[in-house]
């Protein structure tokens, strides 16, 4: 079993392509709307959701991260600046520097805090939905095993 994907409400889909598919790089898998009875379901006041899969095309063992909107505004969220329980991050390995760089110029991600543990620089930055979202440096990354080397 793998995971299919993680999906996050989100108030502003542009400002989350800005931040997920311009900044971190991810490309966009699906962008459909979809009757349902999403308030059975999720709770939600909306019968309708607009949901946009994003990933990386081709790559069938990396997760995909969607983007939910069911039109209605939605209270915000900010990740407590301490781990709590319940979810905590979604992480992913990229050009740490690039994507960093990508992020400052668009304005978004907030200010990144960076570290370096055993050779491999990370950072944390938050997503326009308040997703905390670490970021290894693939250059530290092994693929094959996905450890740090």
């Amino acid at each position: 079993m793998r995971l299919h994907h993680a999906a996050i409400c989100a108030n502003d889909i542009d400002a989350g392509l800005r931040f997920w598919r311009d900044g971190l790089g991810l490309e966009i898998l699906m962008d459909h709307s979809f009757e349902g009875d999403w308030p059975t379901l999720f709770g939600s006041t909306s019968s309708t959701l607009r949901s946009v899969f994003l990933g990386e095309p081709g790559a069938d063992d990396a997760g995909v991260v969607e983007l939910v909107d069911f039109g209605d505004p939605l209270d915000s969220f900010e990740p407590s600046p301490a781990p709590e329980v319940g979810f905590f991050l979604l992480s992913f390995n990229v050009d740490l520097t690039a994507t960093l760089a990508r992020l400052a110029a668009l304005g978004v991600g907030g200010a990144p805090r960076e570290i370096t543990v055993h050779g491999v620089r990370m950072a944390v930055v938050t997503s326009p939905e308040g997703v905390r979202v670490e970021l290894l440096d693939l250059a530290a990354v092994d693929l094959t095993d996905l450890t740090p080397r």
